[in-house]
């Protein structure tokens, strides 16, 4: 195996939509988008036989861990907040399933979605950069299938191992578990969707306004904002305030387009662009 640049962790998903069954899960728009940024990029993840999405990552080296189904879930947005229901689970992810050549990756990101890794993974990779979008640690549902929030009961030993930790608003289960996170993490960003995002970093506050859009498709746009936060911290040696610019910019224009190969092509668009400028 090559040298990775990026590794993501964690289950892609068959996401239900209007439209049809889409790829999903925080490590499809996370390495592609990776990809996409000049990374070589690897993938660990579980899935089912049932569904067929490898020709979707394309050029990614993928791991994937057999399981009885994929994970699949529903998710409605409204005025109120996002409405996701649950329909099934593939196999958990442990520090065993990680191939060796992978634990000197440079930047490792575990993005749970449904409780899946088994967070003694963090304790493999001693010279990477270790980034986390940890929602899926704090998900649980219910016999119907409709996701809530929970406490993470790893999360005083897990969070201060990270590099860099990014987490919406809604997905944590109050603000006292916020300022937890605020205590625990090194680097903490805090996504606020269109109200852009907040950055804890070294007993500083900054808030980071983003540019309004017109809403597609917001789905991914946390995980494509945790990607190109954490890439983009690596290649300019730690700053997080231009990581976070940098995030806002393709978060707002990821949510844009609708699916993982859509947004990802607009991302590319927008930064050969910038390139030629």
């Amino acid at each position: 195996m090559t040298h990775i640049d990026y590794l993501a962790i964690g289950h892609i998903t068959r996401d239900l939509t209007p439209d049809g069954d889409k790829l999903g899960g925080a490590v499809s728009f996370s390495s592609r988008l990776a990809q996409a940024l000049g990374c070589k990029t690897a993938v660990l993840t579980s899935k089912g036989p049932d569904f067929q999405w490898q020709h979707e990552l394309p050029d990614i080296e993928i791991v994937s861990i057999a399981a009885e189904e994929t994970t699949t879930f529903e998710n409605v947005y409204t005025p109120d907040g996002r409405i996701q229901t649950i329909f099934g689970t593939a196999a958990p992810i442990l520090a065993k399933h990680v191939p060796e050549a992978w634990q000197r990756a440079s930047i490792v990101f575990l993005g749970p979605v449904d409780d899946e890794i088994d967070p003694q993974i963090v304790y493999l990779f001693s010279d990477s950069m270790i980034c986390l979008a940890p929602q899926g640690w704090h998900r649980q549902w219910d016999e119907n299938g409709r996701v809530s929030q929970k406490a993470w009961q790893d999360m005083a030993e897990i969070l201060p191992l990270a590099t860099a930790v990014v987490i919406s608003m809604e997905d944590l289960p109050d603000e006292e578990t916020l300022d937890e996170y605020i205590d625990l993490c090194k680097l903490l960003v805090v996504t606020r969707g269109a109200d852009g995002c907040t950055v804890y970093y070294d007993d500083e506050i900054r808030h980071l306004p983003t540019r309004k859009a017109n809403e597609v498709d917001a789905t991914g746009a946390g995980d494509i904002f945790a990607t190109a936060y954490f890439v983009r911290l690596y290649q300019t040696d730690g700053n997080p305030w231009e990581a976070a610019r940098f995030a806002n910019s393709i978060a707002t224009l990821s949510i844009e387009y609708s699916g993982v190969t859509a947004k990802v092509t607009a991302v590319q668009e927008y930064l050969k662009r910038n390139e030629e400028r």
